[in-house]
């Protein structure tokens, strides 16, 4: 059996081959999705997970909600309140995620306190609601004369498409319309103004326009189908520009998915979150329409998105500065954004593209971002949450209770709590299996229901067993996905094995006349393995990454017994599963010896050798898991060789600390001896205090032992023209002396020069630790490529 099916995770080596592009006129195979209220989940991954998001994470998001106003905004539009409003524009929106996980859980889980909870709330919102229709309770309370005024920032578009969600999902999970027709009379009132031959205009954060086809679906009136089609198809048009006086020449809308017509994209652009939502709803759009022009640039901007911008842990974005992307093969670790958002975003177009055309490779995706990206979004005692996943950490990134934003809880809460509507689909003969997941499925073949059960230990065993119940003989196909990362697969029927089973768009293709007692038994390999990055991704290079199946393993310290930063894991280290019951609520980890590099002092050496260093045994966890313990460092990709360090001798084993350090900041940057070329430079790895402006700042390199020191030199990071980062006001030099921190004596002035190094020299002090201390400029930040420090010459 060949199978050379490619998910080209940020083209990855070991994931397989890349199948040919896809032609123009490449055939849909329009499946439809397997309803989660038809799915049964009763296994011992998924299923204590949808328990905990259901007894946990859902009521603590409504109460979160609730504390944070979003209830209590409702009200104050219900009752014609001008002011009190609490929280940004968009807040309605979590709110309505909320609801939609909330009513996912209702069908499966039958809640009567928790109904009448959600009852209770849907009846605040249509209280809210206006006489002709509109709802957004930021704009009734705070500016009811602007309504519709700013489509590119206040987000009204938005909020109305996650309503719309929400409703569908209530309606499907009760029966009842008390909130459905909530959303229709929302949704009439939007294509009374928007549309061919009304208003012109499209959402700034794209939402709506998938949750107008869905809103179709559910009452049967095409006209929401239509709306959708507008928004998506005028897209591009610059209309952003127009709406804020900006000239068009000067205008850049890239993070808008704006600068240029939606059929001509090439690249996945601009915002995460946004553009993969942009794109679930045109390949909604297309499948319904069969646009050639929108489906050409949906596969052409997926190749772009799988083959060049995606984690290996199946998020996207890379950027905290846009939430979004940069350039191509830009996927740092230690900054990576990678919003949990954007997972889930990237699933949900990935589960449209495989229901569209019946090809693995988009279930190949939307598998990774589930087990991965999207799982790390939540806590194992459903708690916590991430916002931001990098895919390093020196032990200072955790999980909070809640956000501001509280964009990402409700979402992961929605998506566990609907997670078997992705696992299957199927058209009049077929039952297409895209996720593992033990427990049980219902389609209609023949005039009758059959239900197929499943056996697996998955995703840790890659043994499944399929056992249609069936009381007469019946005929369908059964097509199993082969996951990409999978090779010699293989399935027997009744226990014989099936010699060369056919396969077509990476699914074993299983026609059969099932019988009573009949089953089909599939079995993926799932060796350990070692992942490597497309060399043009300057962050991986030389690094290596574990996966076992479809999770991706990290290191944690709390599993290693040297600092992780010395660590290497040589080639040929081996590397077993292990079965942890009792760890992480149950885990396959992987085990092996890694060798530690102890820092080699450069003092007066050109030359030296480099130690083979000590073995010691690691622990890999599955990535989704980490920050579960206590805090420490986590990496992903981990080197092959030593690392060779790259500080001058001044900063050698020096420990790097800061006043203020975000999640895009890595201290450590400060002494990689990487010599910029300019100060707008942008590196991998970057040290700065952003986002505080206009406070006074440090840095600080402590030693194990007295030193003696007599100059400094810094090379400031200014990213003009698209960040907030300026040479600082001012700067100078402490030294630590007991315990209190004094200036150095300086022998001249403190250079405040760009693009050039700015060096310092001073009467010499002997201390420990040594602070670079900034003053940033009123209302900027300020930060730093390189701070080297010269100890004093022996005479």
């Amino acid at each position: 059996m060949s199978h050379t099916r490619m998910l080209t995770c940020c083209a990855l080596i070991g994931l397989g081959s890349l199948a040919p592009a896809a032609a123009s006129d490449e055939p849909m195979a329009k499946l439809k999705g397997v309803p989660f209220t038809e799915v049964t989940i009763a296994d011992a991954f998924w299923a204590p997970r949808q328990e905990t998001n259901r007894a946990v994470s859902i009521p603590i998001s409504l109460e979160r909600l609730e504390e944070a106003g979003n209830i209590a905004n409702l009200e104050l539009a219900a009752a014609g309140a001008k002011s009190g409003y609490h929280g940004p524009v968009f807040m309605d929106s979590d709110l309505y995620k909320a609801l939609e996980a909330a009513s996912y859980s209702l069908a499966s889980h039958p809640d009567p306190a928790l109904e009448k909870k959600v009852d209770d709330i849907i009846a605040k919102i249509a209280a809210a609601q206006r006489a002709d229709g509109y709802l957004n309770s930021w704009f009734t309370v705070v500016a009811p004369e602007k309504r519709w005024t700013n489509l590119r920032d206040d987000h009204e578009l938005y909020c109305a498409g996650h309503l719309f969600e929400a409703a569908v999902a209530h309606f499907q999970a009760t029966g009842r319309r008390n909130f459905l027709d909530v959303a229709v009379k929302l949704a009439d009132h939007v294509d009374s103004v928007f549309g061919v031959g009304k208003r012109m205009g499209y959402p700034g954060h794209p939402e709506i326009e998938l949750a107008l086809v869905k809103l179709a679906r559910a009452t049967g009136d095409e006209k929401y189908a239509r709306l959708a089609e507008f928004f998506v198809t005028h897209r591009g048009r610059k209309f952003f520009a127009e709406e804020h006086g900006q000239p068009v020449e000067r205008y850049d809308g890239s993070y808008w998915q704006d600068d240029e017509p939606i059929r001509d994209q090439k690249t996945i652009r601009g915002h995460a979150v946004r553009a993969a939502y942009l794109l679930s709803g045109a390949t909604d759009v297309a499948a319904t329409t069969g646009d050639a022009g929108l489906l050409k640039m949906i596969r052409r901007v997926w190749r772009n998105t799988t083959e060049r911008n995606m984690y290996i842990t199946g998020g996207i974005g890379p950027s905290a500065h846009n939430e979004g992307f940069t350039h191509d093969y830009d996927l740092p670790n230690r900054t990576a954004y990678q919003e949990t958002c954007a997972s889930i975003a990237l699933a949900q177009w990935n589960h449209r593209l495989a229901l569209l055309y019946g090809d693995a490779k988009y279930a190949d995706v939307f598998e990774r971002s589930l087990y991965n990206g999207m799982l790390a979004g939540v806590s194992l005692d459903g708690e916590r949450f991430f916002y931001v996943n990098p895919l390093e950490s020196d032990g200072g990134h955790h999980r909070s209770e809640w956000f501001s934003c509280a964009c990402c809880p409700p979402n992961v809460t929605r998506t566990l709590a609907s997670l078997g509507a992705y696992a299957y689909a199927a058209d009049a003969g077929s039952l297409w299996v895209n996720l593992y997941i033990q427990g049980s499925v219902k389609v209609p073949f023949g005039g009758k229901a059959v239900t197929v059960d499943v056996q697996t230990d998955y995703p840790w065993d890659g043994r499944v067993k399929l056992a249609p119940r069936v009381d007469e003989p019946t005929t369908f196909t059964l097509r199993l996905r082969v996951p990409g990362w999978c090779r010699g697969a293989t399935v027997a029927i009744n226990g014989e094995p099936v010699s060369s089973p056919p396969m077509e768009r990476g699914y074993f293709v299983i026609e059969r006349t099932w019988k009573p007692g009949d089953s089909a038994t599939l079995d993926l390999p799932m060796p350990v393995v070692r992942m490597a990055a497309n060399p043009n991704v300057e962050a991986d290079r030389g690094l290596l990454a574990i996966q076992r199946g479809p999770i991706v393993y990290c290191v944690e310290a709390a599993d290693v017994g040297a600092d992780l930063a010395s660590l290497h894991l040589p080639r040929d280290a081996a590397l077993r599963p292990e079965k942890a019951p009792d760890l992480l609520g149950g885990v396959v980890v992987v085990k092996g010896e890694a060798r530690t590099t102890p820092e080699l002092n450069w003092d007066r050496m050109l030359y030296q050798a480099v130690p083979t260093g000590d073995l010691t045994p690691i622990t890999a966890i599955p990535y989704y898991a980490w920050d579960n313990r206590l805090p420490g460092p986590m990496k992903v990709w981990l080197p092959i060789e030593p690392a060779s360090t790259v500080a001058g001798p001044g900063e050698q084993g020096a420990r790097v600390t800061m006043s203020h350090v975000s999640p895009n900041c890595q201290p450590e940057a400060i002494r990689d001896g990487i010599e910029p070329k300019s100060s707008g430079e942008q590196p991998v790895n970057n040290c700065h205090w952003w986002p505080r402006k206009g406070t006074e700042e440090w840095v600080q390199y402590s030693w194990k032992s007295p030193r003696t020191f007599e100059s400094a030199r810094v090379y400031w990071f200014d990213d003009t023209g698209r960040g907030e980062c300026r040479v600082p006001a001012s700067w100078r030099i402490e030294y630590r002396d007991g315990d209190s921190w004094k200036p150095v004596d300086a022998k001249g002035p403190y250079a405040l020069s760009k693009d050039a190094w700015n060096e310092v020299t001073f009467a010499p002090v002997a201390s420990d630790a040594l602070r670079l201390v900034v003053q940033m400029p009123e209302g900027w930040a300020s930060g730093v490529h390189e701070w080297r420090v010269r100890e004093a010459e022996d005479d």
